[in-house]
């Protein structure tokens, strides 16, 4: 089932920020992520917010654009004079293209409507490769978008298997031939190394196939067996091998060296992009990783306005009931103070290929920082320039890296 929400304070009825959210907001772009809550099955390793159709407890799918409608109606009134135009949308989920292409570009008219797009806008949605064909790509290329991330996972039939999911082997890639035929400036292909029973010949494959379908961004990302999940009922019955550190710094090893030689660079320690060609990066998660502002609209959605962070209830009929009786369906916030914000800065900027300026470290976390240049985790060039920047090793060692720097 899906994780649990964290705690935090109230969020008024009429969702308002306080006065010192929008200081400044000019200076930041301002993005939407719209959450699609619905899935067909839920696949082993997910502990996202998703539900599948005996999980809904009354609440439909068939309303769902009208209720996303609505907090895009109620952003518009809590940024009140707010003047910034929207620079990303990102629909994730979930499967969004469960829905009918109408409803997505329902969303996004009502954003373009309420806020208006910026005139190169990024315009995102995530999309299992079994629920749409060449029609829905037209229809959602017809109502603006602009970029779609494919759920490919692996190639390998017995891999797909042990992840539950649904879709056939060399699909996605066909997807990515219909997605540029529909006129897609960017294609995504999402990978995931480390599943039990996966061996390095098959994850050289899932590489050698999602390079040949011709995306310019790569997302790879080690398996996370969260607990609550089936993988991790199958893993504790000993039923599936748990896959070991070791066993992901080599796959990741193997993606770097790859995805290098294809012509893509890292920009951020899961994500590679063709060389040169910012516009290939996926500028929405950037703003996550910059701390820029952005409206989380969907059940369980997390917001970040001008240090407010805020998350949404979880179910999708409590957040129906919520838009319906007129309220915010926030479940709770915190205000982030100065040192929560330089903290978090570390630990997202760092993960960036820029990196992070060394003047946002503590006396302790700059003594880290000069013992991690010393072994060879950060490198030697830009610390020089006054920035923290990650060295291959010190990929591999992200988190441990982060944990010194930030303390």
């Amino acid at each position: 089932m899906p994780s649990a929400l964290p705690d935090g304070e109230p969020v008024p009825t009429d969702g308002s920020l306080p006065p010192h959210a929008l200081d400044s907001a000019g200076a930041r772009p301002l993005g939407f992520y719209l959450h699609v809550p619905y899935c067909a099955t839920r696949c082993g390793y997910c502990d996202f917010n998703t539900y599948t159709a005996t999980e809904l407890g009354g609440s439909s799918r068939d309303r769902y654009a009208e209720q996303a409608v609505e907090e895009i109606r109620l952003a518009r009134r809590v940024l009140g004079e707010d003047p910034r135009k929207v620079e990303t949308v990102f629909v994730g989920g979930g499967t969004p293209t469960l829905l009918p292409a109408a409803d997505l570009g329902r969303m996004l008219a009502a954003i373009r409507d309420e806020f208006g797009l910026a005139g190169n806008a990024e315009v995102t949605t995530e999309a299992n490769p079994e629920s749409v064909d060449a029609d829905y790509l037209g229809e959602l290329r017809e109502a603006g978008f602009n970029r779609i991330s494919f759920g490919m996972q692996s190639a390998r039939p017995h891999v797909l298997r042990v992840l539950d999911r649904t879709h056939t082997p060399g699909r996605p890639e066909e997807c990515v031939a219909e997605a540029r035929k529909a006129g897609f400036s960017h294609v995504n292909l999402d990978l995931i190394y480390g599943t039990p029973g996966e061996t390095d010949d098959d994850w050289r494959a899932s590489l050698d196939a999602a390079l040949g379908a011709g995306p310019d961004h790569v997302s790879a990302y080690a398996l996370i067996v969260e607990e609550g999940t089936q993988l991790a009922r199958r893993i504790r019955r000993g039923e599936v091998p748990m896959t070991d550190d070791d066993v992901h710094a080599d796959r990741y090893l193997i993606a770097e060296e790859r995805l290098t030689a294809a012509g893509m660079e890292w920009y951020e320690v899961s994500n590679w992009a063709v060389v040169g060609d910012t516009a290939a990066r996926c500028r929405h998660n950037e703003l996550y990783w910059t701390g820029a502002d952005w409206w989380g609209a969907g059940p369980g959605a997390h917001s970040h306005v001008g240090g407010v962070r805020w998350w949404n209830v979880k179910h999708p009929a409590a957040y129906a009931q919520a838009l319906a009786e007129g309220r915010s369906p926030g479940a709770g916030r915190e205000l982030l103070t100065a040192e929560d914000r330089r903290v978090e800065r570390i630990l997202l900027e760092l993960r960036l290929s820029q990196g992070c300026p060394l003047s946002l470290l503590a006396p302790q976390g700059a003594k880290a920082a000069e013992q991690a240049r010393d072994e060879g985790l950060l490198e030697p060039g830009p610390y020089q320039e006054g920035r923290a920047v990650l060295t291959l090793r010190g990929r591999l060692l992200a988190d441990a890296v982060v944990r010194e720097l930030v303390d």
